[in-house]
């Protein structure tokens, strides 16, 4: 098949797992098209049969701002021109799905080829945040029914979305994924021994987000410094956004500058998560939890908020724990009894990353994107 994925190309969970659906699919013989204002964070040049397709904004001094979702329009009705796409992905429905749902209309008043058939695949905020506010739900609500196929990433998202945008169709549970034998963990002593520093028991405790205020990091802090005061321990903080300055701040104020490191933004997380003893994700809200399944696959066990798609990846009591968001206490306390007992907290790892393998493995999770290709695909023949 011939298929175009449109994303994001920021670290934002959407756009990596749309860059990583497309190189899957690359490797397992289709033709895969990236459709993006930018490379995409998990984009390489070179792979073969997958393919970036830039999304050029020209400036026109009398719009007020740039208008992304007329370039997007055109560009994937030029790509599934040239490329005769099958399918057209639009991952985030704030404004692909829309965009995917025009260029549809486009495609199918004109004569020519065989006009691609589209899906589309719900992230979260998308949802929740972005298409729930007043002035996006019916033109979100109003391109989501018009897909060929709809996909969410979690029960729970599918749930919010019929609730919130009024959706009669059908919606699809496909979870996100990993390539297992990528994500796995390979210890680095020299890095864990810097992170340590001076104090080479430490347990070290690990956040990775693109530091917006659902992910509240003030609670990582605050969570942080009640186990810093019963154990050794060290914090990192990987990824960087709007809260950053605010955090720094606050670890400041607690007095916790020489045991919290800000890493920044990573290329690549996975030297990070292999160092980790534990990994903080005390969200407000989450659909899914991709960084925390990273972990999991690193044989990090998680402390989450018991919030959206959470339960549906982190198994309580078994791969990590989860409490409401506003119970940083008993996060405390989840941390300190793993801390305090290594070898559980080694079994629950290990647990984890079992888990992973078997439930969200790209080799288990990619082939039902294919079969629902072939799905739309066919009822368009119809």
């Amino acid at each position: 098949m011939n298929v175009g994925i449109v994303c994001y190309a920021s670290v934002g969970g959407s756009g990596v797992v749309a860059t990583e659906l497309g190189r899957v699919l690359a490797q397992r013989g289709h033709e895969v098209h990236l459709i993006s204002h930018d490379p995409p964070f998990r984009w390489r040049e070179g792979e073969p049969r997958f393919f970036f397709e830039h999304v050029t904004v020209p400036p026109y001094p009398l719009f007020l701002e740039p208008q992304y979702l007329l370039a997007l329009v055109n560009t994937i009705v030029r790509v599934a021109r040239e490329r005769r796409l099958d399918i057209v992905h639009a991952h985030y429905a704030v404004p692909h799905a829309t965009a995917a749902y025009l260029a549809d209309q486009m495609l199918s008043a004109a004569s020519g080829p065989t006009v691609p058939r589209t899906i589309t695949t719900l992230h979260g905020t998308d949802i929740t945040l972005v298409g729930s506010d007043p002035s996006y739900s019916s033109v979100v609500a109003f391109s989501i029914e018009q897909s060929h196929g709809v996909t969410a990433v979690s029960h729970s998202l599918a749930t919010d979305t019929i609730r919130t945008l009024g959706i009669t169709r059908d919606i699809r549970v496909i979870p996100n994924f990993l390539d297992v034998d990528r994500y796995q963990r390979r210890p680095d002593p020299a890095l864990r021994a810097r992170v340590r520093g001076s104090d080479q028991d430490a347990a070290i405790l690990l956040h990775t987000s693109n530091f917006r205020p659902v992910k509240r990091i003030g609670a990582v802090v605050e969570v942080f410094a009640q186990v810093r005061a019963r154990v050794p321990a060290k914090l990192v903080l990987v990824g960087d956004g709007p809260e950053r300055r605010r955090v720094e701040r606050l670890v400041t104020e607690a007095g916790l500058t020489a045991d919290v490191q800000f890493a920044g933004e990573q290329p690549d997380a996975l030297p990070w998560l292999s160092i980790a003893d534990l990994f903080l994700l005390p969200s407000a809200q989450e659909s899914f939890g991709l960084s925390a399944l990273e972990a999991m696959a690193c044989e990090v066990p998680v402390i989450a908020s018991h919030v959206g798609g959470l339960p549906e990846v982190v198994t309580e009591g078994v791969t990590g724990h989860l409490r409401a968001p506003e119970d940083t206490a008993g996060m405390t306390s989840a941390a300190l009894a793993l801390l305090q007992d290594p070898a559980r907290r080694l079994a629950m790892g290990r647990a984890a990353a079992d888990d992973v393998r078997r439930r969200f493995q790209q080799d288990t999770v990619v082939p039902v994107y294919e079969r629902m290709y072939e799905e739309v695909i066919a009822e368009g023949g119809k």
